[in-house]
């Protein structure tokens, strides 16, 4: 039924535009009629769907899916913004959240854009509409999907890199015991692991392992290093080296 004549009509706590299914969505959840119409002008070519408070923003969401959020921290009913901040981040966790206050101090903004469940901006009233214009096409730009993609090509990357490395330390090993396995082959007498580790430009400790190795698949006489089956950092306080096996 209509309203009496004379008399507004109420709006529902959800405002939302009529729909371009091109434009992205963003979700506003404003109080202030003055400052939402600015966003309506700066923000006119985006579908803008309103809320007055966080909750109707969360009750919106089984209807809306917003591809950004622009979340005023004092809103109606005595609601704070950024108390609504972990919610938004747990049911939207891909969507970039701004937050726009003129009330935060340093504090809290840098609280409000640290940890897991963080904003990514955080703009101070009144706004400045051309930087909030522009902040909202670099969340679009380089938040949401767009981050989750360069997150797991980044992961891939580091993937490849550490793969890349241990071929190569592998490769660097094998070479270097078939070098000490030339060098020890039919010396039946203990090698001198400091003259090797200088020789081959590594530790010691890296010695005794390749020694191991070695003599484990029967490759060396366990003369050469006896003490091969105790753990290295007991095998270091051994016995002296012999002065010439091993050496140049």
């Amino acid at each position: 039924m209509g309203s009496a004549e004379g008399e507004p009509s109420r709006l529902p706590r959800a405002q939302p535009v009529v729909m371009n299914t091109r434009a992205p969505t963003v979700l506003v959840i404003e109080d202030d009629d003055d400052q939402y119409e600015l966003y309506e002008e700066t923000l006119a070519s985006y579908n803008l769907v309103r809320t007055r408070t966080g909750s109707d923003a969360l009750a919106c969401l089984g209807r809306v899916q917003p591809d950004v959020v622009i979340l005023d921290h004092v809103l109606e009913e005595g609601e704070r913004g950024l108390d609504f901040l972990p919610e938004f981040r747990e049911l939207l966790p891909h969507v970039p959240v701004i937050i726009v206050s003129g009330v935060l101090d340093i504090e809290e903004q840098l609280q409000a854009l640290q940890g897991p469940r963080r904003a990514h901006y955080c703009l101070p009233k009144p706004v400045d509409l051309r930087q909030l214009r522009r902040t909202v096409e670099e969340a679009l730009r380089e938040c949401g999907p767009s981050e989750v993609v360069r997150q797991f090509e980044a992961l891939e990357r580091s993937r490849r890199i550490d793969a890349q490395e241990l071929l190569s330390r592998s490769t660097d090993r094998l070479s270097r015991q078939n070098r000490i396995l030339s060098r020890l082959r039919g010396q039946n007498q203990r090698a001198n692991i400091s003259a090797l580790a200088r020789e081959f430009h590594v530790s010691r400790r890296t010695i005794m392992r390749d020694l191991q190795e070695l003599i484990r698949r029967g490759q060396l006489p366990e003369a050469v290093y006896p003490e091969w089956r105790r753990p290295i950092e007991e095998s270091e306080a051994g016995p002296p080296e012999a002065g010439a096996a091993g050496a140049s």
